[in-house]
């Protein structure tokens, strides 16, 4: 067993491996996590427990405390219109194991990323980009996506940059994006919640919405088992933040927070600290979600 190790008092629980479309290996994020002096990390990959499963091991040994999370996508219609917003929800399980029927479910959600998967390298095709699904599950397997994809656009040569891949082929505004089908905000809710997990809405700032419609959203998602909200993410700024935890506080939302680690897919985002140090997570918010949920 090693020594134990002095608390900083921060804790990231936002983090991807490559056994979604991070960079770094469970064993490699681990490591990273050590270094950085982190007392906690969840990683939280999309789909799939499989990087925190693969890390549980490493982390026990390092005296890293590890939190089982996942991240999920979903879609919000918005109250008394026809319009969406695509909302990932993050779910925690720093107690309990999730149930059996969760992880059934999680199998039939990787089953249709692979679908969009198959419908995005066709749309890529049309436009004379040659991307093949095959070439992208051999970089991603069960769990490639979009990451995967710009990262051989890029290596191709079609795109300068991870960024311009987004936005010209990739992302939701692009031409050729292919919508992932996706459950209803609720039913991803009820899902994790059934599932012995606590949701939080994460990064509520890529929403787009303005402050009351925002509010109004939250009051529903809650009505429906929302328990969460990100307050510190690598896209929110100190006054995000600050207006983000007052808004929690308001509504009676646990507050989390995490950098959305991904390596070199996000070069300029660090482990913990976010986008050049604007994410500090405090030790307390892995606390209150344990005392409130175990």
């Amino acid at each position: 067993m090693s020594s134990p190790r002095t608390s900083s008092g921060f804790i990231d629980l936002h983090a991807h491996t490559t056994a979604s479309d991070g960079s770094y290996t469970p064993r490699e994020l681990v490591g990273l996590a050590v270094q950085n002096d982190l007392d906690a990390l969840a990683i939280t990959d999309h789909d799939t427990f499989a990087g925190f499963e693969e890390a549980l091991p490493i982390a026990t040994e390092a005296g890293l405390d590890l939190v089982r999370g996942i991240e999920l996508n979903s879609r919000l219609t918005l109250s008394g219109t026809h319009e969406h917003r695509h909302v990932h929800l993050l779910g925690y399980f720093p107690c309990t194991e999730p149930a059996p029927e969760f992880i059934v479910w999680l199998e039939s959600e990787r089953n249709d990323r692979r679908e969009r998967n198959r419908k995005l390298a066709e749309s890529l095709q049309e436009r004379g980009i040659s991307v093949s699904l095959a070439e992208v599950e051999s970089r991603g397997r069960s769990l490639a996506g979009r990451a995967h994809f710009a990262q051989i656009l890029l290596e191709k040569g079609f795109v300068r940059t991870f960024d311009e891949a987004f936005s010209l082929y990739l992302g939701e505004n692009a031409p050729g994006y292919v919508e992932r089908q996706s459950h209803t905000t609720e039913q991803v809710i009820n899902r994790i919640r059934s599932g012995s997990g606590i949701p939080v809405v994460a990064h509520p700032v890529r929403l787009s919405l303005s402050r009351e419609v925002e509010r109004e959203e939250l009051i529903r998602l809650k009505a429906a088992g929302l328990q969460g909200l990100e307050i510190y993410h690598s896209d929110q700024s100190p006054a995000l933040q600050a207006h983000y935890r007052q808004l929690a506080e308001e509504l009676d939302l646990w507050p989390t927070g995490g950098s959305d680690f991904h390596g070199a897919v996000k070069r300029d985002v660090q482990l913990g600290t976010g986008l050049r140090g604007n994410v500090r997570v405090p030790a307390a918010f892995l606390e209150q979600l344990r005392k409130n949920a175990c």
